[in-house]
């Protein structure tokens, strides 16, 4: 089955896209298809216990089972900016 990937913020920076179709086996999951693209950009490693998943914009987890044509987005932590009490001098 074919699977299209959108990359945010970091994760379009290490992959240098901001989507890609992914083809994977039947039965796949999104743990499985994270795994497959940290093999492919191991520099996405070390966001592994730190992301939300997206499955055809709905919430997923690593268990959700994967079909052909969904569309799956990796959603890194995202950082605040620093509050105006914090930038006050």
């Amino acid at each position: 089955m074919q699977v299209m990937v959108r990359y945010f913020a970091g994760h379009r920076d290490i992959t240098g896209q901001r989507e890609e179709t992914i083809e994977l086996p039947d039965g796949a999951t999104v743990g499985s298809l994270w795994d497959a693209l940290t093999a492919r950009y191991p520099r996405l490693e070390p966001y592994r216990r730190r992301l939300l998943f997206a499955v055809n914009e709905e919430y997923g987890t690593p268990e959700t089972e994967l079909h052909n044509g969904d569309e799956i987005a990796f959603i890194p932590p995202v950082s605040g900016g620093r509050s105006q009490a914090a930038g006050a001098a």
